[in-house]
């Protein structure tokens, strides 16, 4: 879980706890006002608050809050309520009041911190964090929650300081499950996957069957090249939480890579199969689509891109994918023409050399269609982004040759053997052939 969706859940809860801990004198030393009947309103907020009825303690809190504006929990109180009512500003106005009416109190200074990371002041938030940890009223476990929501702002920006923040808090209040979870990320934004693959060993030995901490840890492994070990960890999750499309997904990637598709095959078959919601979820078709290619099931692969094709027809990367299965399955006419399409819209690709990739294939099923013109305008299409390779200047040759182009061919024969140099004898064998032939006809 990132820094946003984290802010968002710590807040709901710490602010709740916070509520429930200030004590009910936390008040300004200018209210001596003990008046029960006052604080039987500002309990009763509390309590609505504490059932999720964040709009009934705003109305309780208010007209408190203007008849005692230096009534720190009162002001608090109000902050959070307006906070879980997206009302920001206005929330903001009442934590910037409490911390005002009393400096001692780190509450108001977290929960006004959390906000202004949510709202992305990142300056002003780290401001409000950092008074809270140099706090000397402030409790270890409030210190510690200052420097736990530091470590997730400075996490991208300042890694190092973000980590003897964590380390700061873990001193503090001890190592908690989400402690270890941070401590990995931070690994792997790092580029460490050994210290990764060690907290994410951590986090499943505090909180067996996590599945964040399944899936991280698998995947570190994967990088490391540790690829049985994933599968085990992947496999043992799976037995915990057999629906879960991330970890079918990472797994039947996973066999992808160690060239067992036809094992993932039948994984993502039973998870789609499970919920229409995973039957007609893209990435997942798309991934079963890829399986069924690599596994040699082209009929099936064809179908699934077609449909996903249909679903998106101005994604050129699902034509390139189909018109790729129907190349394979020799169908070399109609994936000339979606290749022609996906060419056709170069703005939608991610990148130059995608596009290029995809002109690539164009040329190759033109030059399989019978269209050797279509082919070298593909080539020459390719040649403003990709430099050229054996592969590409034996097809250019061969469609000079179809042209009866003669000198072109020769030349392009010529380029294609001293670029090949023993790579690809069979074609090379076929270009000093076709080179006899053409020179003979002088």
């Amino acid at each position: 879980m990132r820094w946003v969706g984290w802010f968002a859940v710590w807040t709901m809860a710490a602010a709740v706890g916070f509520a429930q801990n200030m004590p009910a004198g936390a008040h300004s030393v200018d209210d001596h006002s003990h008046d029960d009947a006052v604080n039987a309103q500002i309990e009763a907020a509390e309590a609505a608050m504490e059932k999720g009825d964040f709009a009934t303690a705003e109305a309780k809190l208010k007209p408190l809050a203007a008849a005692r504006p230096k009534d720190a929990r009162v002001l608090y109180d109000l902050g959070f309520a307006q906070d879980r009512n997206a009302e920001p500003a206005d929330a903001e106005k009442s934590y910037a009041a409490a911390i005002a009416a009393d400096g001692t109190l780190a509450e108001p200074r977290i929960a006004l911190g959390l906000l202004d990371a949510r709202e992305g002041h990142n300056e002003a938030a780290h401001r409000e964090l950092a008074a809270v940890t140099n706090l000397a009223t402030a409790s270890a476990e409030l210190r510690g929650r200052a420097l736990r929501a530091l470590a997730r702002l400075d996490e991208a920006a300042a890694p190092s300081q973000a980590r003897d923040e964590l380390l700061a808090a873990v001193k503090l209040t001890g190592e908690t499950p989400e402690d270890v979870a941070m401590s990995a990320e931070m690994a792997v934004d790092a580029g460490d996957p050994a210290d990764a693959e060690a907290a994410f060993r951590r986090a499943l030995k505090m909180t067996p069957g996590d599945v964040d901490a399944a899936a991280g840890l698998a995947h570190t492994l994967e990088q490391e090249k540790k690829l049985a070990e994933a599968e085990a960890v992947l496999n043992d999750a799976l037995k915990r939480h057999g629906d879960d499309p991330r970890l079918v997904s990472q797994l039947a990637t996973l066999y992808v890579a160690e060239d067992k598709a036809k094992d993932a095959a039948p994984l993502l078959e039973e998870l789609r199969a499970k919920n229409p919601a995973y039957t007609d979820d893209p990435a997942l078709k798309r991934l079963q689509a890829r399986v069924y290619e690599m596994s040699g099931d082209h009929a099936n692969a064809e179908t699934l891109y077609r449909e996903l094709a249909q679903a998106t027809p101005s994604d050129p990367g699902t034509l390139d994918d189909l018109g790729s299965v129907l190349v394979q399955e020799q169908k070399y006419a109609e994936a000339e023409n979606l290749f022609a399409r996906a060419v056709g819209m170069r703005a939608q690709f991610h990148n130059d050399a995608a596009w290029g990739v995809a002109a690539s294939h164009l040329a190759f099923a033109a030059s399989k269609a019978g269209h050797p013109q279509v082919t070298l305008q593909a080539l020459d299409a390719r040649a403003t982004v990709l430099p050229d390779t054996p592969s590409v200047l034996f097809l250019r040759a061969i469609s000079f040759d179809s042209l009866h182009q003669r000198k072109q061919a020769i030349e392009a024969y010529h380029a294609f053997l001293g670029s090949a140099a023993g790579k690809m004898p069979d074609e090379e064998f076929e270009a000093r052939h076709r080179l006899v032939a053409l020179e003979h006809e002088r």
